[in-house]
């Protein structure tokens, strides 16, 4: 799929790696995860350099192992210059958790005479979430048949389009993922506003 989005152009894409509650998953699950993530670290990160693919991780990253915490430390730095598809990983990421952490970052700003809570917008609000490096999505796409958002992306999700997908992950392909931009193509987006003549 990554090289699918790089050949296609895209300029952003993010991928949900490992949510906040997986924790919860059983310790054989979580460790097989954490694996995987282990492995495409190694594996696959000269080919992300090569594309010129800048890797950016959003999410806690204080609760993985030292390894995999430096191993994001290097690849972001390692792709820092790179200019082309922002890939970025939701990694230990829950969106309710993005947008409390928010809230008490500005509480506390505010309750320490930093900031005035009549200045708090909604564009405020977004530069302190984890993405504020990067666009609002335009596209979401669900995977595995499931008909939730499953926490991701709540806020920035507000007028992103959506398509589900029986796909399971593992088998989506870039054909599925063509298939599904020519149709997000089609759509009419008015973000709340009247309908184009």
């Amino acid at each position: 799929t990554v090289r699918a989005a790089c050949d296609m152009g895209l300029g952003n894409l993010t991928l949900f790696a490992f949510s906040s509650e997986n924790w919860k998953r059983p310790k054989a699950e979580v460790g097989a995860l954490m694996g995987l993530f282990r492995t495409y670290f190694r594996s696959d990160m000269d080919e992300l350099v090569e594309r010129n693919v800048r890797m950016r991780i959003i999410g806690h990253r204080g609760r993985v192992a030292g390894d995999i915490h430096q191993m994001i430390l290097d690849s972001e730095s390692r792709t820092a210059q790179n200019t082309g598809l922002n890939l970025t990983f939701a990694f230990d990421y829950g969106a309710q958790e993005e947008i409390a952490a928010t809230a008490r970052e500005l509480a506390r700003a505010a309750a320490e005479g930093r900031l005035d809570p009549e200045t708090i917008t909604t564009d405020l609000f977004a530069s302190r979430l984890f993405t504020s490096a990067l666009p609002e999505p335009d596209l979401v796409i669900r995977t595995s048949g499931e008909r939730r958002l499953s926490n991701f992306m709540l806020w920035q999700s507000a007028y992103a389009e959506y398509e589900f997908t029986g796909t399971l992950w593992p088998d989506f392909t870039p054909d599925e993922l063509a298939r599904i931009l020519d149709r997000f193509a089609l759509r009419d987006r008015r973000y709340g506003g009247a309908l184009t003549a």
